[in-house]
């Protein structure tokens, strides 16, 4: 089977007319930062003084990554957006994953919004406040070109690399038994993404942006199937929290309003190659 195109992934989103080259987050530590909190003109309090600080799990290229000393990536372009409309500039917190789908890492105060190419799901929706939906994806399957493997049938008695606490790995582990093949947990998507190329598994499951950015750069792997599992991405924000509540509604706001002038489509060609879908 012929690797498929990405369905290169839609969009509901994001803010005010800006240069997408102009607002570059940094990286921080994952303390409280030196300012106490403070509530500004728009009526938001945040943990740091005049900062936005965004909790994510690197790297996920092309949606948060580090480039040089600076993490960039769609969803960093997109939440300049929402810290720009708050008068606030963006600051990311680096930190593993499944401590902001729990909701842990706003409980400890270590972030005012959180992303990473995040699923929105009814469990998860337990845990956090999502925002409206501003990105639609789906997972894929990855392997080494030559393979001959093409679908989950294919990979029976081997392995397959999963991401721990994704969708991807929830997609593996509810097909595991139909399909005959022994799933490995990995930390984060480059290290599950070098097990293919180093033989350690035999393919990976992980969603389709990113799979299909890395065989640019990694021509002796392939994207052999897409499974149609109609994932929408979401901000979040800590749940029942009257100051979250205005932060998402915010983060509404701007990607409603970057849609409608176009803003979220240059983002979008920017990182993707392409116009976003209509």
């Amino acid at each position: 089977m012929s690797t498929s195109r990405p369905r290169r992934v839609g969009a509901f989103a994001a803010a005010a007319l800006i240069s997408v080259l102009g607002l570059a987050a940094c990286g921080s530590s994952d303390d409280g930062g030196g300012d106490a909190a403070a509530t500004n003109a728009s009526g938001v309090t945040t943990i740091t003084k005049g900062k936005l600080k965004a909790c994510t799990h690197l790297s996920y290229k092309p949606f948060e990554f580090k480039e040089g000393s600076k993490v960039v990536g769609f969803d960093v372009d997109l939440t300049d957006l929402v810290a720009k409309k708050l008068g606030l500039e963006q600051e990311v917190v680096d930190i593993e994953f499944a401590t902001i789908t729990s909701g842990a890492a706003f409980a400890a105060k270590k972030c005012d919004i959180g992303y990473g190419a995040t699923t929105i799901t009814d469990e998860r929706k337990k845990a956090v406040l999502f925002s409206d939906p501003y990105f639609e994806a789906t997972q894929a399957l990855i392997v080494k070109k030559g393979s001959g493997i093409t679908d989950l049938p294919g990979l029976k008695g081997k392995k397959i690399g999963v991401q721990t606490d994704t969708t991807g790995q929830s997609y593996a582990e509810d097909n595991k038994g139909a399909n005959g093949y022994t799933t490995v947990v990995f930390d984060d998507l480059p290290t599950q993404l070098a097990g293919v190329l180093a033989g350690r598994v035999e393919g990976a499951i992980n969603d389709n942006g990113p799979l299909f950015d890395y065989v640019k750069d990694n021509p002796s792997t392939e994207v052999v199937k897409e499974f149609q599992t109609g994932e929408k991405y979401g901000l979040m924000v800590k749940k029942d929290d009257p100051n979250a509540q205005k932060i998402v509604d915010a983060a509404n706001e701007a990607m409603k309003a970057a849609q409608a002038d176009g803003t979220y489509n240059t983002i979008y060609k920017k990182w993707f190659g392409v116009d976003a879908p209509k």
